[in-house]
Formats: structure tokens, sequence, C-alpha cells
């Protein structure tokens, strides 16, 4: 698949041709459609924001279609529009979390910072976050409305 990818900050993105994702069990496979740029992409690039994963695949304002899901996803089914946000998984077992408080999770994943995010073909998203999302709206339009609030 083709990605923008990250290789170090303060640097340019470079296209590059790269593996679909795997998914695990847990995990949605997601065939992009639009994601949008966001400012926290750009301080990511740019090195403001230190210590992602790298090789990184930025972006966080994913809109797509579920191709393949895993063993024991539940709340999606394949050909299902959704939408992938910042907020890309929890441990579930902090104390925020066990307050239903996951914004404030002590081990969070961020999608686009420190898992792969949507500047490609493909993306994978955890379903547990994972928003479904109306089919008859354009995707571009939809795209921002993941990073909102």
């Amino acid at each position: 698949m083709d990605a923008m990818i990250l290789y170090q900050q303060s640097t340019p993105l470079v296209f590059t041709e790269t593996n679909i994702p795997e998914i695990n069990d847990e995990q949605v496979l997601v065939k992009v459609e639009a994601c949008g740029l966001c400012r926290t992409d750009l301080h990511i690039i740019d090195g403001e924001l230190k210590n992602p994963k790298l090789p990184l695949i930025p972006g966080h304002q994913i809109v797509g279609k579920v191709v393949k899901t895993g063993k024991n996803v539940r709340n999606l089914n394949m050909s299902d529009r959704v939408g992938i946000p910042w907020l890309g998984h929890t441990d579930g077992s902090c104390k925020f979390c066990l307050k239903g408080l996951e914004n404030l999770c002590d081990n969070p994943i961020f999608t686009g910072y420190t898992m792969d995010g949507g500047f490609a073909e493909y993306t994978a998203g955890y379903s547990d976050f994972c928003f479904k999302l109306p089919q008859n709206k354009d995707a571009k339009s939809l795209a921002p409305l993941l990073c909102a609030g």
C-alpha cells in the first residue's frame, strides 16, 4: 500500500510503499477514504510532541470502510463505514478507565502518534474506539469531526 511515513521528526514525510497493516483480534482493518490534517499532526512531524512511534504513519481524523475484522470484534461488520479518532485505545484498567474517564488513561495509545494513523491506503483501529459513520455523507466532510471534542 502507499503511505506517507515520518521516519524522523523535523523532516518531511516520505511517500512510501509499505505493507498493509496486520490486525489483532480486537482490531479492524480499514480502507481509508479520507484523513484530515490536524495541527497535532504538524506538532508531531515538527518534533514539538516528543517520542512518537517511528517510523510513523500520521493522521487521526480517519474515515473509511471496514475490510477485515479481528476474531473478537462484535460491534463492527465488514463494509461498515467508521471513523478512527486520536484516542486509539486505553488500558481499561487504570483508575481513570475504571471510572469511565478513558480520555485520562494512564497508558493510552494515540492514533497517528503511538500507533500508525490514516495517511495511507489502509489502517488498523481498535474496534471499541472506532465510531460508526453514516454511509451517505462525504468522507472529507466527516474526517475533521473525528478530532472534535
